[in-house]
């Protein structure tokens, strides 16, 4: 019998999972990291020397979206507010949606009760880490900074609200072709995950931190799990995709192009969480002491479903 697939699991983490997003630029001990990154990003427009990480509130993103998008806010030492967001999934209006959510930090700074408040405001970022492209966007173009600005001279209108988007897909550069700290930062986004060695390029204090805390060597077995089961979500969404993408266009010759997407994304759904969770139990029975009904809870599967695998791998 053929040996099915497992969840790949290099020697470091996976940047672009909410687990490593977080590991990375999200805990307090590791803020030299995020802090880092972003002054490479303002790249003297702004040098942040501290950071105060933020309570994550609810008004985040709708359940849909959850395991596509990871966010942090955080607060600089001049009363200025980061907010960071992993974007995975392609969102039709990911833009209109970062609009709408520094919007609302603006109005979350009107203090209640306060008459004769000025409408002073502390300055708001968006940055937006995208695994997915804009249209129309040319190949080779992964940073993109927004601001408000008078049409058409292009001098600033308002210095106090700004955008910074990178699209992680078009950043292509070799280890050869890397320059600047920006883009060895990009260079880690993109490839922490397939690497074995730290590349000559990094040997930094920075990013020598950064590989030790990546290390899935260095993760307790609760960090495992939860990065095992974060890759499984991000398996099973690229599986949905590509099934969709294959199936929705058979059907789109045979029925039209409309229906046929709707068939393969039903069907890409159904046949892809049904594969992630095979290989996710694969990887319990594999790397863990878990028995049956542990596994079956970790996974969501029967514990029937859990003995079945166990059956085949004793088989192979």
């Amino acid at each position: 019998m053929k040996k099915p697939p497992i969840i790949p699991i290099g020697r470091y983490i996976d940047p672009l999972t909410d687990f490593g997003f977080k590991r990375i630029f999200g805990s307090e001990p590791n803020k030299d990291l995020l802090i880092a990154f972003l002054n490479e990003l303002f790249k003297g427009r702004k040098v942040i020397k501290d950071l105060v990480y933020n309570a994550q509130e609810n008004n985040g993103p709708v359940k849909r979206y959850r395991k596509t998008i990871f966010d942090l806010t955080c607060t600089g030492g001049d009363g200025e507010t980061f907010i960071i967001e992993m974007q995975r999934a392609e969102q039709k209006f990911f833009t209109d949606r970062a609009i709408f959510y520094t919007s609302s930090k603006l109005y979350e700074q009107a203090p209640k009760g306060n008459k004769n408040w000025d409408y002073e405001l502390t300055e708001i970022y968006f940055i937006g880490l995208m695994d997915f492209n804009f249209d129309n966007t040319p190949q080779d173009k992964y940073l993109h900074r927004v601001r408000l600005a008078e049409e058409e001279t292009g001098h600033t209108f308002y210095n106090k609200l700004g955008f910074i988007f990178l699209e992680l897909p078009n950043f292509n550069l070799k280890e050869k072709d890397i320059k600047t700290d920006l883009q060895r930062w990009l260079y880690v986004l993109r490839n922490l995950w397939k690497l074995e060695k730290i590349p000559v390029i990094l040997h930094r204090r920075i990013f020598q931190k950064l590989f030790h805390i990546s290390e899935v060597a260095n993760l307790k077995k609760e960090e495992y799990m939860l990065y095992e089961k974060n890759l499984l979500d991000k398996w099973t969404e690229y599986s949905v995709l590509k099934t969709a993408e294959e199936k929705g266009m058979e059907r789109g010759m045979e029925r039209g192009m409309e229906r046929g997407i709707e068939k393969g994304i039903e069907k890409g759904i159904e046949k892809g969480i049904e594969k992630g969770k095979e290989q996710f139990v694969r990887n319990l029975l594999l790397n863990t002491g878990f028995g049956i009904a542990k596994i079956a809870a970790l996974a969501n599967v029967t514990e029937a479903f859990v003995k079945k695998i166990k059956g085949e791998r004793k088989n192979q």
